[in-house]
């Protein structure tokens, strides 16, 4: 609703250098002047004040990607020429993903008017349209009137020069008298969309902000600094955060940019250029290739490629059964087919990428009915092995295998990938942001390393057919390891029917839960199998229905110590001095739980992590959200565990290990906060 107030034509005394306030819940308006009387003067210097309550705020002259700012009409004014503003250094608010621009507290926004004849008194008569928002935006209508004689100021008459002049500083220049220019931009309409300001900085710039300007069609993220910069000049990456198919049509348009460090800000105009494709960086693309060759071993051992194993175990049998060359081809075959399966993902992702889709890694978790299906796949693989039932797709796989082909194997390598992917493991974290931010070509390596990395295992045995030959053959072992592993996978049933309670509630979860017992009931129970079959398929059914019928969960509370996560927080507490802990978990995220376990969980660490400098955020992402994920593609990662410290050493964040250690945590504040690590790390002996 809009909301419209008139300043009715109140009497206003010759020597005052003000309007009356125009007052409201949320703050205060008037316009001042810098000099009580024209005194012959052609120009003049006005003032528009605002005082704002706290936690509301109004809009710079670009707004951002909501809002709109103050907007002035002089219509009514007499001996009134013209007038221009000018608009102080903003700063940047980002709320729910969205990034606008404005001021706090107190602002003046100097105007500079012409007066039409000196001689002549100056009535000015200013019709105001400003929104102020907090959590909510209210917009304000009114008139401010203001009249300047001509001729000297009465002698106990002043104005409002010091005022002004303390917020007319603050409006950005070239940049030469504060040490900052713009050297140039450049267009990268790469995996990551940015645009790149090329800065020159003395002193070196330690917390910038970019707003640009003349690109209507395209919204940038708050920058970030690049680690390659050399001393004294800077590049600072803004990615695209919306229009990324309008970023080309930036090239050779001029642009202009307001740059921001701290008390210093400058305004300049630069004309993108389109950064060249860049090359493969070899130094660091094999280190990661040797992570994710680890990271896809690691896979192998995850809970939730308890699958994976059976099948391994119970093949690896079948081909020992035949001899040492089927063990070879066979096993080769299963390798090929895991690599195959991973280059098909890395195609699925880049395609998603190339088409402005996000991508991620485990972000299947958050959907209720992709836990149901899991578990109830889990179930069945499990009642297989209990020998309530034989799962026909396998056999038949194994059938179409018999041949020369080995398609059998080739696709139990897929289904053993199809199993296998849903995991988050130590180090698939870090290899996988840095895939889906790299050129299709190192994207597609990273995959496969981590493919390989996967069918190790079969590719040992494919380079030592005897180590199958040693199985002894089928027979009662069988039947019982059988039952083991059965037992394995329904816990691992259990454990996503948990998560499930996170994201849809405890009554569906129990509901999907006693639906998938019954499941195993059936097959254990119904006669005829063409009425299980029925029984079987209706049950899973309805468990796969039941999540729809869930009503939205609250939003996770943190406790204790952790607040939740509010990345618009995170520069105002650095900029107190304050330390910020960062932490980006999941229900279903193993690593996560073990992190916080063994590494957030000592005395030494919820003492400095409680201190009264120190702000612990937890960033739940068990459900989807969108601010989380737009926070982690920030750092270039798409994966959780996710730790990062703020502070006043460090305001763009130090990034910790996926895998945290009480050290780990413990030195990653001490860097932050400026304190010695060695220092942190006695702490933290001292107080394990």
């Amino acid at each position: 609703m809009l909301l419209a107030a008139a300043a009715f034509a109140a009497p206003v005394r010759a020597a005052t250098a003000s309007s009356p306030w125009f007052e409201t819940d949320q703050g205060e308006v008037r316009l001042i002047a810098a000099r009580p009387a024209l005194a012959g003067q052609e120009t003049q210097t006005l003032g528009l004040e605002f005082r704002l309550a706290p936690h509301w705020h109004i809009y710079w002259r670009s707004p951002g990607d909501a809002g709109y700012p103050p907007r002035l009409d002089w219509t009514g004014s007499t001996n009134l020429a013209r007038a221009s503003v000018a608009w102080p250094a903003p700063q940047r608010f980002s709320v729910s993903g969205l990034e606008t621009m404005g001021y706090t507290d107190t602002v003046v926004l100097p105007i500079t008017v012409h007066v039409a004849d000196p001689a002549k008194p100056l009535d000015l008569a200013l019709h105001l349209d400003y929104l102020t928002c907090s959590d909510i935006c209210i917009p304000y209508q009114t008139v401010l009137r203001l009249a300047v004689p001509a001729g000297a100021p009465p002698p106990d008459a002043t104005g409002y020069a010091a005022l002004i002049d303390q917020f007319a500083a603050q409006v950005p220049g070239d940049g030469g008298a504060v040490g900052l220019k713009l050297e140039g931009a450049a267009i990268d309409d790469g995996v990551r969309p940015a645009l790149l300001l090329r800065v020159a900085a003395s002193p070196p710039l330690v917390s910038p902000d970019a707003f640009v300007e003349g690109a209507p069609d395209v919204a940038f993220a708050a920058p970030r600094l690049a680690p390659d910069a050399t001393l004294g000049n800077s590049l600072l990456r803004l990615p695209v955060d919306g229009g990324e198919k309008a970023l080309v049509t930036l090239v050779g348009r001029p642009l202009v940019v307001t740059l921001t460090d701290g008390s210093r800000a400058m305004t300049g105009t630069v004309v993108p250029t389109l950064a060249s494709p860049p090359a493969i960086d070899w130094a660091r693309l094999l280190p990661m290739l040797a992570l994710a060759l680890a990271g896809g071993l690691i896979l192998n051992f995850m809970p939730c490629v308890l699958p994976v194993l059976a099948l391994k175990v119970i093949g690896t049998v079948g081909h020992a059964a035949r001899g040492r060359g089927a063990v070879r081809v066979g096993f080769l075959a299963s390798a090929a087919g895991i690599v195959a399966s991973f280059l098909t993902l890395a195609a699925i992702a880049i395609g998603f990428r190339a088409a402005g889709l996000a991508v991620g890694w485990g972000l299947q978790f958050q959907q209720p009915l992709f836990l149901v299906a899991m578990a109830a796949i889990l179930v069945l693989f499990a009642a297989s092995l209990w020998g309530l039932y034989e799962i026909p797709l396998p056999a038949a796989f194994t059938a179409m295998g018999e041949g020369r082909a080995h398609l059998g194997s080739f696709f139990s390598g897929v289904l053993a990938t199809l199993l296998a992917t849903p995991c988050t493991a130590p180090l698939v974290g870090t290899a996988l942001g840095f895939a889906l931010l790299s050129p299709p070509v190192e994207a597609l390596a990273i995959f496969a390393a981590m493919g390989v990395g996967l069918a190790l295992p079969y590719l040992a045995v494919a380079a030592m057919p005897a180590i199958a030959l040693w199985l002894p053959r089928p027979g009662a072992w069988m039947v019982e390891l059988k039952r083991i592993l059965g037992l394995a996978l329904a816990a691992s049933a259990v454990w996503l029917v948990w998560v499930l309670a996170a994201e849809s509630g405890t009554a569906i979860a129990v509901a999907c839960g006693a639906l998938l017992t019954a499941v195993v009931l059936a097959l254990a129970v119904v006669r005829p199998t063409a009425l299980r079959r029925v029984a079987v398929a209706g049950l899973i059914a309805a468990a796969l229905v039941a999540p729809g019928f869930a009503a939205p969960p609250p939003p996770p509370v943190s406790g204790g110590f952790w607040h939740p996560f509010d990345e618009s927080r995170i520069a105002p507490l650095v900029a107190q001095g304050r330390t910020v802990f960062v932490d980006v978990t999941a229900d279903w995220c193993l690593t996560c739980k073990v992190n916080a376990s063994l590494a957030l969980r000592p005395a030494s660490v919820r003492r400095q992590l409680a201190a009264p400098g120190v702000v612990a955020m937890r960033a739940d992402w068990t459900r989807p959200n969108p601010a989380i994920a737009r926070y982690l593609r920030a750092f270039g990662r798409y994966g959780i565990p996710f730790n990062v410290v703020y502070g006043p050493r460090a305001p763009q964040g130090v990034v910790l290990p996926e895998i945290l250690t009480p050290d780990a945590v413990l030195n990653g504040l001490a860097r932050a906060e400026g304190a010695s690590a060695p220092a942190a790390s006695a702490a933290g002996a001292q107080g394990g």
